[in-house]
């Protein structure tokens, strides 16, 4: 654990240097420290920042370590820098990706329990936060991530929508900023002519997706096995992330459950790194 979480900080502060990032001089705690605090909240004690603090807070990590008010306000100031350490990951991972096959998908993650939501004050009851599992036939309450890996598992691309929010509207979200000739293979859920056609015209991209079985453009046997097969990356780098997160991620406001959501993405692509 030790050797990891100073890869972390190497790599956290190696980007920020290389963005030409420069903190209040004033600052005792560096940004690069609070990012590696986020991190190691999220990896290894299921996204509880309290536990991180006082672990990391030993003299051979960080000494001057923020209190819990000030660490969370620092937090939120940073959040672009923490995408950016996201997006330059996802370059990394692009390039090494030389067969350019990715897969999508998106994934719940509940804010409480169905039976709860009545006195869940993060989206006060709103509807649009209420989506359909239809892997475990069950609503949830709470927000969507969508996902697009490498043809390894690696994540390149995210965004989080509302519960209700769904995978064929996603579609348009997605930047699909990949290499020309790339092939994104998806379930029967993101089935959109309209967008397969203007990928593969405008940007030489081809979207793979099952077809339902009244499809208008069905396709051979052989298809269909590959994209079944390729596809299972996706479902495996899913199960990667639910193993991070915890039954239930505290958060006092949805701005702040958000941020863990994205910590936890974030930390995904950041432990592969670690890993290779």
């Amino acid at each position: 654990m030790n050797d990891e979480i100073v890869a972390i900080y190497c790599l956290c502060d190696d980007i920020l240097k290389a963005i030409n990032h420069r903190g209040d001089i004033q600052q005792q705690m560096s940004d690069a420290e609070v990012m590696t605090t986020a991190i190691v909240a999220m990896l290894y004690y299921g996204g509880n920042f309290e536990k991180a603090r006082k672990a990391m807070s030993e003299p051979q990590y960080i000494p001057n370590m923020l209190s819990r008010s000030r660490f969370n306000r620092r937090l939120h100031r940073i959040e672009a820098m923490l995408l950016t350490l996201f997006e330059i990951l996802g370059q990394v991972w692009k390039q090494l990706n030389t067969a350019s096959i990715y897969s999508i998908d998106s994934f719940p993650i509940p804010v409480c329990d169905n039976i709860r939501i009545p006195k869940s004050k993060l989206y006060d009851g709103d509807e649009a936060y209420r989506g359909y599992q239809a892997s475990k036939k069950r609503y949830f309450y709470g927000v969507k991530v969508h996902l697009m890996v490498t043809e390894t598992g690696e994540p390149v691309e995210f965004f989080l929508t509302a519960g209700s929010f769904s995978d064929v509207r996603g579609l348009r979200v997605f930047s699909f900023d990949l290499p020309e000739g790339s092939t994104v293979y998806a379930d029967k859920a993101y089935n959109d002519y309209e967008i397969e056609d203007l990928l593969l015209e405008a940007e030489n991209i081809k979207l793979s997706a099952i077809r339902k079985h009244n499809s208008k453009r069905p396709v051979p046997g052989y298809v269909q096995f590959l994209q079944h097969y390729k596809r299972k990356v996706i479902e495996t780098s899913g199960s990667l992330l639910s193993q991070l997160l915890p039954k239930s991620i505290h958060a006092v406001t949805a701005k702040g459950f958000e941020l863990k959501v994205m910590l936890f993405v974030l930390a995904l692509s950041v432990n592969l790194w670690v890993a290779t």
